[in-house]
């Protein structure tokens, strides 16, 4: 059920029934419609008839995981865990719930990962709400058009979001981020004080909001230092041969002497091309990541990237999931954090 906002032509949702308007329309006690939900053995016939009647016309739903949820008593925090894409160096949530565990244990939690399911996204959360299996949840799908966290809200279930809310602009849940285009205005800026003024960029296609805050940074970075842009971008799939490919194109009509990229896959593929035309990282052009991953850590070369604090980002999360438990207000709806530089000789 909605109702409509005649101001700006939305649909909000309603307030879910009660236990207290069942009890109010059925004419009972709450302790009654308690009685018919858990224990229908106590109660005359007619009078649970009539209570299951007003149930089913309100549709109200026990809602058993409200009250464990507000009383904190399986210190779980629920996570839908996606593997990592094949194809790519991306392990970035590997290192985000590790992060994730660690910092829940500190506060007395511990993480109960369940699995994706891209035909029922929002499923193995009602499962868990329904099963009252967790006290909260860590989201961390919020590319655009998922509904994970607008059906969370509905909900009234606590958690939140490592990632801004980037199609919804009066979002009122409560997210951790890292400052993208921050990160690869520290790679540009980079590479412009190493004299190089060519700089390209590798992306990801258009419709990656994440994709596109990372291209402003390094957009910004040259147009604030004089330095034009033209022809020196490339959107493609986030996978190592779409980076070598765009990487060889982009030697060929542009000749730049360094690539920023939006991930450390991206950045594979620009060394992998380098390796095939017999060019030095570093020497002959400078190649920089995003994400630090592993494989950036153990490349011959060694992978410049930019380091996302997941650190940071789980002992944030943490915290404002420890203040929602406890009805404390929070500070802030959205907290944006800062991601750092580390240099290797590929720059």
């Amino acid at each position: 059920m909605a109702r409509s906002d005649h101001r700006s032509g939305s649909q909000l949702p309603v307030t879910p029934t009660t236990l207290a308007d069942v009890a109010e329309r059925a004419g009972v006690s709450r302790q009654t419609v308690s009685n018919a939900v858990n224990n229908p053995d106590l109660l005359r016939p007619d009078t649970l008839e009539r209570v299951r009647q007003t149930i089913a016309e309100l549709g109200y739903s026990p809602n058993r995981a409200a009250r464990n949820l507000r009383t904190r008593t399986s210190s779980l925090i629920g996570l839908r865990f996606t593997p990592a894409q094949e194809g790519t160096a991306n392990a970035t949530m590997d290192r985000f719930v590790h992060s994730l565990v660690e910092a829940s244990d500190e506060a007395g939690y511990h993480v109960l990962l369940f699995p994706a399911d891209d035909e029922d996204p929002v499923g193995g959360y009602d499962n868990l709400l329904r099963s009252t299996a967790v006290d909260a949840f860590v989201v961390t799908d919020t590319y655009l058009g998922n509904p994970q966290a607008a059906w969370l809200s509905q909900q009234r279930a606590p958690f939140v979001a490592f990632g801004r809310p980037w199609d919804d602009d009066v979002a009122r849940h409560v997210w951790v981020d890292v400052d993208g285009a921050a990160g690869t205005r520290l790679a540009t800026q980079h590479l412009i004080d190493r004299g190089h003024t060519r700089i390209a960029w590798i992306g990801w296609r258009k419709d990656s909001p994440i994709g596109e805050d990372r291209r402003a940074g390094w957009l910004s970075t040259m147009h604030a230092n004089g330095l034009s842009t033209t022809g020196l971008a490339s959107r493609v799939e986030d996978v190592v041969h779409s980076g070598a490919e765009a990487a060889a194109v982009l030697l060929d009509e542009s000749e730049p002497t360094a690539f920023v990229c939006a991930s450390d896959t991206l950045a594979m593929g620009v060394l992998h091309t380098l390796w095939i035309r017999q060019l030095a990282p570093g020497r002959d052009i400078a190649v920089v990541g995003f994400d630090d991953s592993q494989v950036a850590q153990v490349f011959p070369v060694g992978l410049t990237s930019v380091r996302q604090p997941l650190e940071d980002v789980a002992v944030e999360i943490v915290r404002t999931l420890r203040a929602l438990l406890a009805h404390q207000p929070v500070e802030a709806r959205g907290v944006l954090l800062e991601p750092s530089l580390v240099i290797r000789e590929s720059s």
